[in-house]
């Protein structure tokens, strides 16, 4: 009998997962001890659903159905559950058929597969999510296409296995359709994949950020207190739902104004959001509360998990299982909280002292609160308002990848910032940061070079600077500090992006023009003559210079640099307004200002170009006798105020207004300033970069195909190689057989013989011909020539036995030195070209020059694989060593054709064979005709049971 605590069970095949409508399942293997989950389960689906499973009325389970579909082999026969609050809610089987149709064993490839689903659950993509692991299992057992009968009027069904993405054949047959699965991922089934994954994971963060109640529980009767201090912010912030609070021990009907509960049961209506701020021991029982309720979501604000230490590290793990059991998402723990200013909800959950955030276009996401509440702050003092706000604390659920997936398509949004100490999954993340990119800027401040305590994500073994080649790739604008976050950002969400690099700078301060054009250079950008405007220009004067400059075809961008008047005869806000209209004048691109000591400017640019008219009013308090907020006049905390007013729908007594989060000013109203030319001109930079990534990927690059690459043929000696290595080892690959596999891929690499002794050395010139080259291979001497390893242009037998002796008189016995010799190729430049596989980012392709001056610098590009063609073209040319390659000083140019063909074939093979850990190329020399890659080292262990390409799930810690 097989149960969970088994060795034979496959523990790696559970996974939660998130449902179409936001909420979350888990899937696992079925035991023996689901008998009783399983007859429940079936009792609860109705005779219809029951009919199109049997074919045939069915009401009943027999005990020897139950033992059937409860007992699995998990090879030839295996049964999968989706659970919510350790009940079934959908099932799925396979059992391995012959071609006869009967039960079969390995190595029979097909398998009968067949569904049940609860028709309460029916609709939130069970059966689809149920499809995407079976299949993944399948593959796992060497299952390559799966059969099902289904009734033509099970069309949601039918309708299952069609929209998969898989390719399929479909027939009647009869009375009934005949589904053939081919279960090999195709390029629509990971399309079809990753949608419905957007699709929910948008969702499952839209019910967090937009719930019609909330109840917080933990509200203390004395007002003091986080719990207080969440609920007087929502109270306060003009929420448009259902607000209640919740405490054990409450003995009246009104807390701060805001109705109050002993238990969220109590409460008697549905509860959208809870925002937990109890004590960490006592969460356990919140949140089963919660669960029993059917809340939907949680933002923990308790602390005392993963940043406490390895105690709090489990109870963080535990709380993480529990909220999913329930189909919950969690935000936290220790989590500072969420703001929407979207007018129709207007949710400020969080423990910000600041009011409701003005309404603008920026998304901000935060891991850290007191970088939340910085964040904040200097967006708001500059001016600009959030869409939505999350600060995630320790992440243990809901992260930064699935906030991107709720903005990518989210309308309100046009600008994401977020400030991360760890990826997570940086596969993940630069995949839906470049489809968000492609629409959006998406700006990431990345703190930890280290994973912090707290956050029980896995870290990352890729140097930093690696990291950041890949966000570059991804098309995200990675900057180095929370101010150049709100610097980037701020441009970003109020000016266009510019069409090229050319910048042209005016202002009334030579000095501070030379320096801004100095900055320009610094940051790889083409400034035009800064135009001086002398310390007499007046209002008038710049909005002159601005407007002309603005209409010249001769810059992409402007910055006006601005110093105090020194009698103070202008203004701050004059020149606000002579700004912004030569602005409005000449829409179309992005002007910055910088000035010194003006503060008065920079305030007069960061507010509305007009009178919003009167300040907002305070916050909502009491409640309408259903639990809806009522705009109030000032209060006592405790005595109730009346309905809403019924004079003026959504006024407050006396008819004013009733509050809500004011609005930003419109896009390109606003004119970005900074206190400093390198900020101000940081800023432009990057977005100039941005602008130039979207428009070189406005057509995606593709995956060549090559028709002399052998696929089975590797895949084949790749099983034969790792057949006798153990699960959890790595295989470095002898030289005939790294060479045969890359051969299989068009990687042609120059054999070497080895020269054990003189003789064997004019033996092995024999047989390859002069001139060769003699060198060594021992590790400490491997690649590096500056260390006279390497004797080159080696004409005859004399020549060779005079280099041999000198080696090993210079370095050592042959013995140590292992040397070879191999046939001259033409001369080049020496590149090295390498893949490895990170556990979090998946296989990566990197190139760069040889020699130590570029391993000293770090003078190496990176590229995710599958690289395109646009990557290969790109990833030669990002190192700073290109020009050697591209004819440096009167040089002859190399086959970068050549070059770019070789990244794509070892990318291809990496891709296509999981089991390829590492490959190492060194050198390559690229000449001007054709290149030679003169050695190969290649790695290969077991590939991992899920990879990047298997079913959704979320991340399990």
């Amino acid at each position: 009998m097989t149960t969970e605590s088994d060795p034979s069970y496959p523990a790696h095949w559970e996974a939660d997962v998130v449902l179409r409508d936001g909420g979350t399942a888990r899937i696992r293997p079925i035991t023996p001890d689901d008998a009783g989950r399983l007859v429940s389960f079936y009792e609860q689906v109705s005779d219809e659903s029951k009919y199109y499973r049997f074919f045939a009325p069915y009401p009943r389970l027999s005990d020897r159905d139950v033992h059937r579909f409860t007992h699995h082999d998990y090879v030839d026969r295996v049964g999968l559950a989706a659970t919510i609050g350790g009940e079934f809610i959908g099932t799925v089987r396979y059992d391995r058929i012959g071609a006869d149709g009967r039960p079969a064993s390995g190595p029979a490839d097909e398998a009968e597969v067949a569904f049940l689903v609860q028709d309460a659950h029916q609709g939130r993509g069970v059966a689809s999510a149920l499809l995407e692991h079976i299949g993944a299992v399948a593959r796992e057992r060497g299952i390559r296409r799966f059969a099902a009968e289904v009734l033509p009027a099970n069309t949601k069904m039918i309708k299952v296995f069609t929209d998969v993405g898989y390719q399929q054949k479909r027939s009647f047959e009869d009375g009934s359709v005949h589904l053939t699965l081919d279960l090999e991922p195709t390029a629509e089934s990971l399309a079809v994949q990753r949608a419905r994954e957007q699709r929910a994971e948008a969702r499952s963060v839209q019910r967090l950020l937009a719930p019609g109640s909330v109840a917080v529980i933990g509200v203390s009767r004395s007002g003091g207190g986080v719990g207080a201090a969440a609920l007087r912010t929502l109270r306060d912030s003009g929420f448009h739902g259902h607000l209640y609070a919740v405490n054990e021990e409450v003995t009246r009907d009104l807390l701060d104004g805001v109705r109050a509960y002993r238990t969220v049961d109590a409460i008697g209506a549905p509860v959208d959001l809870a925002v937990i701020a109890v004590p960490a021991d006592r969460v356990p029982e919140a949140v089963a509360a919660c669960g029993d309720h059917g809340v939907q979501g949680l933002v923990v604000l308790s602390a005392g998990y993963g940043e406490s230490g390895p105690a709090g590290l489990a109870r963080q793990r535990e709380l993480v299982r529990q909220v999913r059991s329930y189909g919950m998402r969690l935000i936290g723990p220790n989590a500072f909280g969420v703001i929407n200013t979207a007018p129709e909800v207007e949710l400020n959950a969080s423990l910000t002292p600041a009011p409701m955030p003005m309404r603008g276009r920026t998304g901000l996401f935060t891991q850290s609160g007191a970088i939340g509440i910085a964040l904040l702050s200097a967006l708001l003092r500059r001016g600009e308002g959030l869409s939505s706000f999350v600060s995630a604390g320790n992440r243990a659920d809901v992260s930064g990848n699935d906030i991107l997936q709720y903005w990518y398509d989210d309308e309100a949004t046009d600008v994401a910032l977020l400030y991360l100490e760890t990826l997570g999954n940086p596969r993940k993340f630069t995949r839906l940061a470049r489809r968000t990119a492609a629409v959006k800027p998406v700006v990431v401040a990345k703190g930890g070079r280290h994973t912090p305590a707290g956050h029980v994500v896995p870290g990352t073994r890729l140097p930093e600077a690696t990291v950041s080649a890949l966000l570059r790739q991804a098309g995200v604008i990675r900057v180095d500090t929370v101010t150049e976050l709100v610097d980037v950002g701020l441009l970003l969400a109020s000016q266009p992006l510019p069409a090229g690099p050319r910048i042209a700078v005016l202002g009334n301060s030579e000095s501070l023009g030379v320096l801004t054009y100095d900055a320009c250079l610094t940051q790889g950008l083409r400034p035009l003559p800064p135009l001086d405007l002398t310390t007499a220009a007046s209002p008038e004067d710049f909005r002159t210079a601005l407007a002309a400059a603005l209409a010249s075809d001769a810059n992409d961008a402007v910055v006006v640099t601005a110093i105090p008047w020194v009698n103070e005869q202008a203004p701050a806000e004059d020149l606000a307004r002579a700004l912004r209209s030569a602005v409005a004048g000449h829409p179309g691109k992005p002007v910055a200002v910088v000035h010194v000591e003006l503060v008065e400017l920079a305030e007069a640019l960061a507010a509305p170009p007009s009178p919003s008219g009167s300040a907002p009013g305070p916050g909502p308090g009491p409640q309408a006798p259903d639990g809806r907020h009522a705009p109030h006049a000032p209060h006592a905390p405790d005595v109730p105020h009346g309905p809403y007013a019924p004079d003026v729908p959504g006024a407050a007594p006396g008819g004013l207004p009733a509050p809500s989060a004011p609005h930003a000013p419109a896009p390109g109203s606003r004119i970005p300033s900074y206190p400093a030319a390198e900020r101000a001109v940081k800023a432009l930079a990057e977005a100039v970069r941005y602008g130039q990534w979207r428009r070189a990927n406005a057509e995606a690059g593709h995956v060549p195909e090559y028709e002399d690459i052998d696929e089975p043929g590797a895949a084949a000696q790749l099983a034969a190689l790792l057949a006798d290595v153990d699960g959890g080892a790595v295989h470095t690959l002898a030289e005939w057989d790294a060479r045969e596999l890359l051969g299989r891929y068009g990687v042609r690499v120059l054999p070497a013989l080895p020269a054990p002794s003189p003789d064997a050395a004019v033996r092995a010139a024999g047989i390859l011909g002069y001139p060769v080259a003699l060198k060594t291979t021992a590790p400490h001497l491997r690649h590096r020539a500056d260390l006279g390893g390497v004797r080159l242009d080696l004409r005859n037998e004399a020549e060779l036995r005079r280099s041999y002796e000198e080696l090993t008189a210079l370095l050592g016995k042959p013995a140590e030195l292992q040397p070879v010799v191999q046939s001259m190729v033409p001369r080049g430049v020496d590149t090295v070209v390498r893949s490895v596989i990170d556990p979090a980012a998946g296989a990566v392709l990197s190139f760069g020059l040889a020699g130590v001056a570029s391993e000293l610098l770090g003078d190496t590009a990176h590229r995710l694989v599958p690289a395109t063609d646009r990557d290969a073209a790109g990833l030669i040319r990002s190192i700073r060593a290109a020009p050697l390659l591209f004819g440096w000083r009167g040089s002859d140019p190399v086959d970068t054709a050549a070059l770019e063909e070789l990244l794509l074939r070892l990318s291809r093979l990496v891709d296509d064979h999981p089991e390829v850990i590492g490959v190492s190329l060194e050198p390559v020399v690229v000449a001007p005709e054709g290149l030679s890659v003169l050695s190969a080292t290649v790695r290969v262990a077991h590939p991992p049971a899920r990879g990047d390409l298997g079913p959704r799930t979320l991340p399990s810690y």
